[in-house]
């Protein structure tokens, strides 16, 4: 079973998900009908941004996820090379 903590953790990676959905959403499809002289521009980076920031982020997670298949396969290529 789960303790607090895990749950606790759990329930903020979902809260902090929802978080950003709801604001890449407003960013990317309600925002461009709206005015630009619009009070909510002012919570938003530039159009640019929307492409550019989930880019890096999808980079950055693939090099994670290369990183750490290599990490794994040399450590098990290791072993394999002593017995």
């Amino acid at each position: 079973m789960a303790t607090g903590v895990d749950q606790a953790v759990g329930t903020s990676l979902v809260v902090f998900s929802l978080v950003l959905f709801t604001y890449y959403t407003v960013w990317v499809i309600v925002l461009p009908f709206v005015d630009s002289d619009h009070l909510l521009h002012n919570y938003f980076l530039p159009r640019e941004y929307s492409v550019i920031l989930p880019g890096v982020a999808a980079v950055i997670l693939l090099l994670c996820i290369g990183g750490f298949a290599a990490v794994i396969l040399w450590k098990n290529s290791k072993t394999k090379k002593v017995i």
